[in-house]
């Protein structure tokens, strides 16, 4: 599958989701993908995190921290960039006062 968003690179493999929690590369940045992993011994959950680095092309320019964004895997781009930003939800009222 070829996006006019990731121009040449091809997107295969995983699509995931997860919260952007920094913008400071680049043309690349961080993402968090939070997931409970299960305990068969006491039979509950834990709460695990993942941080990926994604390539985030010049159309995705206005992301920032706290936006949720939809990544797509490809072929390595460098030594630890796997994915693609493919879709980019803004974070709705981050500065806005509590409202009740």
């Amino acid at each position: 599958m070829l996006s006019t968003f990731t121009g040449n690179v091809s997107i295969r493999g995983r699509i995931l989701r997860g919260v952007v929690i920094s913008t400071k590369m680049e043309r690349t940045i961080i993402i968090r993908r939070d997931y409970l992993h299960y305990l068969k011994k006491y039979n509950r959950f834990e709460k695990r995190h993942r941080n990926l680095p994604a390539h985030c092309s010049p159309c995705f320019k206005h992301v920032k921290p706290g936006d949720i964004v939809t990544i797509g895997q490809t072929r390595p781009l460098s030594k630890t960039v796997h994915f693609n930003v493919i879709k980019w939800e803004p974070q709705q009222g981050v500065d806005a006062v509590k409202q009740f």
